[in-house]
């Protein structure tokens, strides 16, 4: 097949100096390994386009008196939202794959949102090109919460089990790296001249279409046998549309129900903090563009240098204890934004996007690899679909219920609306108690609670 590195694409990849490095790969996964590893190191350009929190700061700015503050406001926690309540439609991207061949099927979507991002090209600056944007972000995070959501799939008969989060979390690093470095750009540009993104925007989908080509590069280890096993699941056990397929999941595995539970309680408070950050950035510290750089840059940054810690917990916990540690860590990142936007205080605020980086190194981990650990390999998709269908539905109500707050205790108490953090750190709070508690009661349950063993495939 001849070198399949991408040495032959990217000169320094493969040189033993980059902490992404190919090197310490177990052989069987090399190959898929640096196929993905360019693949993420491309598309990532063009999924930063799509983060709510590099479109919030645009939309916050760029948007400015020609829609009313309120509006401009709730599009703002629209985009927020977007990544989150893209994922509540996921079943429908398993079901459409359920039986067939997922790295096609995955290559498909990432073309839908590369052309989604080209196009933001052509929206105009009025209230129809808002709307415009709004929903081309909304429709490209659809995409992308499907490559998220078959991708797990692809992971899991790549990569053995013990070594999953290991090498997940160097993809995963690549990504949060050039998501960040490609938001700041986009953000800079944005600050030299408002229009810039009329140029950005080709020029990035364009980047991300060589990823999409390393992408179609990859095998998924016994595929075969994978596509047999899915294709001849009973009909009541395949994922579905409906709601009924949830909730047979859930009542199936009482484990995998509480753990959806404390996640929920978890993911409300952060959601709910995203859109209001982004407008406490422009209108508490008078930030522009350069928003992007402590809502975005930052905590991408810091992710990828603590990603090793929580790999290396992941890897020998199981991810209700991994949870049960990691949730205080988001207590922590809330709490000092909370004081930070009381004080008006600049340098807590970093602290606190530093923390959130900090955070997102974990959440990253256990949001991709999290349900591996209640899955059956075959049912892995499904699981995967459920989690990600909860995560739709706390976005849909988290940002707007954060914005309303938000929006109420302005009215009532200006210069106060920031107390909305207060809320999140409850929800927080509650998310990460009870993941302790659910951990304790599986342990009695199962005499332990360890990490499953499972071959690759």
């Amino acid at each position: 097949m001849g070198d399949e590195s991408p040495r032959r694409f990217i000169p320094f990849m493969d040189t033993g100096l980059m902490p992404f490095s190919s090197r310490g790969v177990p052989s069987m996964s090399r190959p898929n390994y640096r196929h993905e590893l360019a693949s993420s190191l491309c598309l990532s350009w063009a999924v930063a386009v799509t983060e709510g929190t590099v479109v919030g700061v645009i939309v916050k700015n760029a948007f400015e008196g020609v829609v009313s503050e309120m509006m401009l406001n709730f599009a703002v926690a629209t985009v927020a939202a977007a990544p989150s309540v893209a994922n509540i439609i996921s079943f429908a991207w398993v079901r459409l794959a359920h039986g067939r061949p997922k790295v096609p099927f995955i290559t498909s979507l990432q073309i839908s949102m590369l052309v989604l991002v080209a196009g933001l090209a052509l929206i105009p600056r009025s209230s129809l090109g808002l709307h415009l944007l709004v929903l081309s972000v909304v429709v490209s995070r659809v995409c992308y919460a499907g490559v998220q959501t078959l991708r797990s799939t692809v992971w899991a008969s790549n990569y053995p089990t013990r070594e999953r989060a290991r090498l997940t979390g160097r993809l995963t690093t690549v990504q949060s790296e050039f998501v960040a470095v490609s938001g700041l750009l986009i953000g800079l540009c944005m600050e030299w001249d408002a229009r810039s993104y009329h140029a950005l925007t080709p020029l990035l989908a364009l980047v991300g279409m060589l990823g999409v080509w390393r992408f179609s590069k990859i095998r998924v280890r016994q595929h075969r046998r994978l596509i047999a096993l899915e294709q001849q699941a009973e009909l009541l056990d395949r994922p579905s549309f409906n709601p009924a397929a949830m909730m047979r999941v859930l009542t199936g595995d009482r484990g995998f129900a509480g753990f959806m539970l404390c996640q929920m309680l978890l993911g409300m408070g952060n959601l709910m903090m995203s859109p209001i950050l982004t407008v406490l950035l422009k209108d508490r510290f008078g930030m522009g563009y350069e928003g992007v750089l402590v809502n975005h840059t930052i905590p991408l940054i810091t992710l990828p240098l603590f990603i090793p810690m929580w790999a290396r917990l992941l890897d020998r916990v199981h991810i209700v204890w991994f949870r049960a540690i990691h949730s205080w860590s988001f207590v922590l990142a809330i709490g000092v934004h909370l004081v930070a936007a009381l004080e008006a205080d600049l340098w807590l605020l970093y602290a606190g996007a530093v923390l959130k980086g900090i955070a997102f190194a974990g959440g990253a981990l256990a949001w991709s690899l999290g349900h591996l650990d209640f899955a059956p390999a075959e049912r892995s998709s499904q699981y995967m679909g459920v989690h990600v269908t909860l995560t739709g539905v706390r976005g849909l109500l988290a940002p707007v219920l954060g914005m309303q707050i938000y929006v109420m205790m302005e009215a009532s108490y200006p210069g106060r609306g920031s107390w909305v953090f207060a809320v999140a750190l409850g929800f927080t709070v509650l998310g990460a108690v009870g993941f302790g508690v659910l951990g304790q009661a599986m342990s009695n349950r199962r005499g332990g609670l360890g990490k499953p063993e499972g071959p690759v495939g």
